[in-house]
């Protein structure tokens, strides 16, 4: 049984302001495709042989985000895994480890970062058969990247290549290396025997076990009793918080594979892309002769090297050169493509004022759809309301604010206090202060709805809930 071990927490700050807490890169279609980089990960391993349904590892606040991108491909029975708190690869790993050995002794977990991007199915799929081989030999497989330039955003891991047998295509690790400095990431491309660290990595559960008992007790002591812990919510397994918190915070790297002299590394020669910042989606881009990069609704004129992307206007450049331009509904980044490394310093101060933008979009994902604010002042609101079909809001009041509906699309089953009843297009109610009220969508289409808000705090943590399908007991 070969099973995905699907790594969706982080943040992705650096990649700001597209990335938010709430909103993160995995889950962003990044590089005009429809599918997000979660989605795209999920498609990479069709086809392999044996394959179980995955064990997703996300972050508390992203469970109904992750849950609706896994039904939108047709993901059947994923084990859905909330991490109270980060605590790194190590703990995550472990968790799934425990999980896929209990249901079969023999598993093989297939370790997979949610955020990356591979070119080559084919010959990823290809790397994987060989390290499957490995795997069921009680081996640690990790999967280096064939580097093309002198990469210094990268770890490495070296090849021993006297260890290679004839006609095999894996090495014995030698050594796991950290960022080099350009003169010796040089070296490392000309001596051909160190490979990106692409994070990717496979392993028998069991060995994985074995192998955190002796290098990380720790960190498997604690995971133990926190799997024991589990209890199921809906589609999700919820950890004990108490018990994570109290787990060391190291990656499966340093926890393990630094440290086990039983480590094989199978090359993977395709472009490789950990999308870990703005320079690498540019890189990741179709580029013009003049290597700029767009997307959305942008001019761009007498530039060069530079990457332009647009939400949600026009956004029109002359002159630009090796710069990075990204437009949001509610914030703009202008960086020097060398320095958007430091655009999670932007975050990091963002954060200390206590901005938003950092937290979400003006469009927010509930599990029922998402609700989009287009007019934000003193004593009013107003917002386009998105409900997915079939869904309903919780059952709720609000002490400081009365809400006026108008649907633009679909129908609307409405309750307020005692009364229930439909609203078409074109129609309207009013929800008083106080007022317990339900929207619901019975339709076979998208509610869409415009609600305009009045009252004297407008903010979202003004809900009392009485009943919620989605198990919510708070304001999100």
């Amino acid at each position: 049984m070969l099973v995905p071990v699907i790594l969706a927490g982080g943040v992705g700050s650096r990649l700001w302001p597209l990335s938010r807490d709430q909103y993160p890169k995995q889950y962003i279609p990044m590089l005009d495709s429809h599918q997000s980089l979660l989605q795209l990960t999920i498609a990479r391993l069709q086809g392999l042989s044996g394959l179980h349904s995955p064990i997703l590892l996300c972050n508390e606040d992203h469970r109904f985000l992750v849950a609706e991108q896994l039904r939108q491909v047709k993901v059947k029975d994923p084990a859905i895994m909330l991490e109270p708190l980060p605590r790194n690869t190590a703990p995550a790993i472990a968790l799934a480890a425990l999980v896929a050995h209990r249901e079969d002794e023999d598993a093989v977990l297939l370790v997979c970062p949610a955020d990356h991007l591979i070119a080559s199915e084919e010959l990823f799929q290809e790397a994987i058969g060989v390290g499957l081989e490995q795997a069921n030999q009680g081996k640690l497989v990790t999967f280096g990247i064939v580097p093309t330039r002198p990469e210094t955003g990268y770890g490495y891991v070296k090849g021993d290549k006297g260890s290679k047998a004839p006609g095999s295509d894996w090495f014995d690790v030698d050594q796991f290396v950290e960022k080099p400095e350009v003169d010796t990431a040089r070296k490392y491309l000309d001596r051909g025997e160190y490979y990106w660290n692409s994070g990717i990595f496979m392993v028998r559960a069991a060995t994985l076990i074995d192998e955190l008992a002796t290098h990380a007790p720790g960190i498997l002591e604690v995971c133990v009793e926190a799997h024991d812990s589990i209890t199921q919510d809906l589609d999700f397994k919820r950890i004990d918080p108490a018990i994570f918190q109290r787990c060391e915070s190291e990656s499966i790297d340093y926890a393990v594979m630094e440290k086990t002299d039983n480590a094989v590394v199978v090359p993977l020669a395709t472009p490789w892309n950990d999308l870990g910042a703005w320079d690498a989606i540019w890189n990741a881009c179709e580029q013009d002769a003049d290597g700029n990069a767009c997307s959305g609704d942008v001019i761009l004129t007498d530039s060069k090297d530079s990457y332009v992307r647009s939400e949600s206007r026009l956004v029109a450049c002359v002159g630009l050169e090796n710069l990075v331009v990204i437009e949001t509904a509610d914030s703009v980044l202008v960086a020097n493509k060398d320095k958007v490394q430091d655009v999670k310093k932007i975050v990091t101060e963002l954060n200390a004022m206590e901005r938003t933008e950092t937290v979400n979009h003006t469009q927010v994902y509930r599990p029922w759809g998402s609700y989009e604010s287009i007019v934000n002042a003193p004593r009013f609101q107003v917002k386009r309301i998105i409900v997915n079909p079939g869904a309903a809001l919780s059952l709720q009041l609000h002490h400081h604010r009365a809400e006026h509906w108008i649907v633009v699309k679909g129908r609307a089953q409405v309750t307020r206090d005692d009364e229930v009843f439909q609203l078409n297009e074109d129609e309207s109610t009013y929800i008083s202060i106080g007022m317990k009220h339900r929207l619901e969508n019975p339709g076979k289409i998208p509610l869409e709805l415009i609600e305009v808000q009045t009252g004297s705090y407008l903010g979202e943590d003004d809900i009392v809930r009485f009943d919620d399908q989605y198990g919510r007991s708070h304001p999100v």
